[in-house]
């Protein structure tokens, strides 16, 4: 098949097929029909997706290489950061952010053992699961009710002695009062990590400024798993204005390791032979000098090659989140006697992830839940409800040590009990959208 043409006439041949099988195969456009399965999330993709990955597998370079440069690249510049580091998923993301504040680079406001990180239980554990394993104590703080973002109100009232950051998630991708959270970051000297997995291109304004959610605290993580704003299939992103947190970051991602050259390269500054690090000799390899305890997360190239492609459709995704949100609240209005119907946290534009129902006294969601999955439609609790109700919290909970909560966390209850969540992803019609309001309303 490929004889008497080179390398790159090969590779164009291969990929123009590529997109060929793509168009025919993968874009089969069904006309929906009332009952039939509609996710919670899904993949919105075309032959764009395809043809990078196999461009990438033609490399075989198979870790990270020239896709993921570009896709950090292009995707600081989308949010309007100076640093992006790509890993393999949006919980190894939260894992280094957490991580990169323990590092003894920082000095006096590194994270030691014993320290205290403000959080919400109200959420995905894996914003909070760093800090637990690390030996930080989260202390949980209620939420709001139809925000489903921290109280700011009750700040003051976690603050200890110990407390040395904020971590908190923006909530489906409603963002939450970063100007409160920041303001008392900022008065007392915190590190805030925004876990913006749930809300990638979500803005917020604040002192007449509009930017990106994630880029506001000292470190923002996303995640691409397949139900996220973007995929790559599994992956995540690190992001950062700090240039010494970027070094932590990137050391942590890769080993922990010292050196700063990427995999497959040596010697890039020329000394790699000429340091003394620690009490190893001197003109030990620096390539194999490690400045913290670190992991290998790094993404594949292959996931990278997807990225690429939909970043470019990212901001159609994102406008079309938005419309999908506004038509079913719209469709919804008529239920609020019922119904607690979600609301946008002031200032904030949010990239919704998903369209967060709560119900009123003498709605049982139990019932609401069934009649609308045995309609064929996804719904989703709020993650963990109340985090410390679960299992993975009883050793702490029997010792009384490991955690702490400030005041009590009545809606976070509230929300284990009365509240789910339906899709508004891409890939949804206004036909569908139609179709899960008026379930929802034979429901009630």
């Amino acid at each position: 098949m490929f004889e008497n043409i080179s390398e790159q006439q090969a590779r164009k041949e291969i990929l123009i097929s590529i997109k060929e099988y793509a168009d025919k195969f993968h874009r089969q456009k069904k006309t929906f029909q009332p009952g039939q399965n509609i996710p919670y999330a899904s993949r919105v993709y075309d032959s764009s997706e395809m043809v990078n990955l196999v461009d990438s597998s033609l490399d075989f370079w198979l870790t990270a290489g020239r896709y993921t440069d570009e896709f950090e690249k292009k995707f600081a510049q989308y949010l309007g950061v100076r640093f992006c580091s790509l890993v393999n998923s949006g919980s190894s993301a939260n894992l280094i952010a957490f991580m990169a504040l323990t590092s003894p680079l920082l000095g006096d406001k590194s994270i030691k053992r014993g320290d205290e990180i403000i959080t919400v239980a109200a959420g995905f554990p894996t914003t909070v699961t760093p800090a637990v394993q690390f030996g930080a104590v989260p202390v949980f703080v209620d939420v709001t009710i139809p925000q489903y973002n921290i109280n700011a109100e009750q700040l003051e009232a976690a603050l200890s002695d110990k407390t040395k950051a904020v971590m908190i998630a923006h909530t489906l991708g409603n963002p939450f009062d970063l100007k409160a959270v920041k303001a008392f970051c900022d008065l007392h000297n915190l590190w805030l990590v925004e876990d913006n997995c749930d809300a990638l291109g979500s803005q917020y304004t604040m002192n007449g400024e509009t930017k990106f959610t994630g880029t506001i605290g000292d470190i923002g993580t996303s995640s691409f798993y397949p139900p996220h704003h973007m995929t790559m299939g599994e992956g995540g992103a690190v992001y950062t204005n700090n240039p010494l947190l970027h070094k932590i970051i990137r050391s942590l991602r890769d080993w922990g390791r010292d050196c700063i050259c990427p995999s497959g390269f040596d010697n890039m500054c020329g000394h790699r032979f000429e340091g003394q690090y620690g009490e190893l000799p001197v003109g030990y390899d620096h390539k194999y000098v490690y400045s913290h305890f670190g992991y290998n997360l790094k993404a594949t190239d292959m996931q990278a090659a997807v990225g690429c492609a939909q970043l470019e459709k990212l901001p159609c995704f994102v406008e079309k989140r938005k419309h999908n949100f506004r038509r079913l609240k719209t469709a919804l209005l008529d239920t609020e006697s019922k119904l607690i119907l979600p609301k946008a946290c002031d200032n904030a534009d949010p990239s919704w992830f998903g369209f967060l129902i709560t119900c009123k006294d003498g709605i049982d969601r139990n019932n609401v839940v069934q009649y609308v999955e045995n309609k064929g439609i996804q719904t989703r609790m709020l993650f963990a409800g109340n985090l410390i109700k679960h299992p993975c919290f009883d050793g702490m909970r029997i010792s009384g040590s490991g955690y702490r909560v400030a005041g009590e966390l009545v809606n976070t209850d509230r929300i284990m009990k009365d509240t789910f969540w339906v899709g508004v992803y891409p890939g949804m019609t206004d036909e569908i959208i139609d179709y899960m309001a008026k379930i929802i309303h034979e429901a009630l």
